[in-house]
């Protein structure tokens, strides 16, 4: 199953945000700083503070959630997948943009995470 690894600041909003407005499911808890959660076959490892994937490369370097790299979910209604979003008080990066594929938007999670909205043309 594909998997995906998200940095987290704090692992019960990140999982309350996937769950509760994205769709997916909760596969494991392993305590206060590492949730997985599931939808149409992908897996989201959420690692918080206190995972071996939060501490700090050899170089000094800090993995900090936030970055531009993203999981896309497809959805067949966009406006109404932001105005769910927006009224559940999601904060957004941009407003929908459309290109030859199809409409995006990018929603963030509790930690600055990108999550693609995406509507096929």
């Amino acid at each position: 199953m594909p998997t995906v690894r998200y940095i987290v600041d704090d692992v019960d909003p990140a999982v309350d945000f996937y769950l509760g407005r994205l769709g997916f499911a909760l596969a494991e808890r392993l305590g206060p700083p590492f949730a997985i959660v599931e939808r149409d076959g992908l897996r989201l490892w959420l690692s918080g503070p206190g995972t071996s994937a939060r501490r700090p490369m050899p170089s000094g370097a800090a993995p900090a959630p936030g970055g531009w790299n993203r999981l896309v979910i497809e959805v067949g209604d966009i406006a109404a997948t932001v105005a769910a979003l927006r009224a559940a008080g999601a904060t957004f990066r941009n407003e929908p943009l459309t290109g030859p594929g199809g409409t995006q938007v990018l929603v963030e999670g509790p930690s600055g995470n990108a999550v693609e909205i995406f509507q096929p043309a």
